[in-house]
């Protein structure tokens, strides 16, 4: 691949990667704000500033990897009247942002070509990016789904499982990232989460 590849699908794949990881982070902490914490606003946390929310590990993955993250939002479950149902819809508000976009962003991909009023040396970027983001929000949403800590679904696990069974899940937290480099270098994560992301990739674009 040669440098005028390489920047042009830096240029498309920036914006959409940026908005989607900055959105992600937002919905855990105005959810987590809306439940009565109010650390991540306090944290500077609850903008659509990417700076606030960038991890730069995490978008060397998405380059590297095609699987990325960003600097998880801090939020303090003592705040909530329920600990364990607040911290789940916590957790759910990311991933969940994530399918937003991603429908939304179909949708416009769609009502842009179906529709396409704008010249073409801008309708074919902005379509682009458009299904770049289809792909980066489904691949975020699936793989934060993950029940591996510290991913949202290993946060989701700790809401439905028993106390007792909670907490010892909860002792694996410490060992998580190095879980998730051991998986990512077997390849077992991209064989257990890429069907699901080609498949609703498809779903939405068709």
């Amino acid at each position: 691949m040669d440098l005028n590849n390489i920047i042009q699908q830096i240029i498309i794949l920036a914006p959409p990667l940026l908005f989607a990881l900055t959105f992600h982070e937002l919905a855990h902490g105005y959810v987590a704000w809306r439940l009565g914490d109010p650390t991540a606003r306090n944290a500077g946390r609850l903008t659509m500033n990417p700076l606030r929310h960038l991890d730069p590990l995490g978008v060397l993955a998405f380059i590297i990897m095609k699987i990325g993250w960003a600097k998880p939002v801090p939020v303090n479950p003592a705040y909530f009247k329920n600990p364990r149902q607040g911290m789940l819809l916590v957790a759910l508000a990311g991933p969940g942002a994530n399918i937003v976009l991603a429908v939304a962003s179909a949708l416009l991909v769609r009502l842009l070509i179906g529709f396409p009023v704008l010249p073409y040396f801008i309708l074919r970027p902005m379509a682009e990016m458009l299904a770049a983001s289809v792909w980066i929000n489904i691949m975020l949403a699936v793989f934060n789904c993950l029940p591996i800590p510290p991913l949202d679904g290993s946060k989701v696990l700790l809401g439905v499982l028993p106390p007792d069974m909670a907490r010892s899940y909860e002792k694996l937290e410490p060992f998580g990232f190095i879980l998730l480099l051991l998986l990512f270098y077997l390849g077992l994560i991209s064989k257990v989460i890429m069907p699901i992301i080609r498949f609703a990739h498809n779903l939405l674009l068709g």
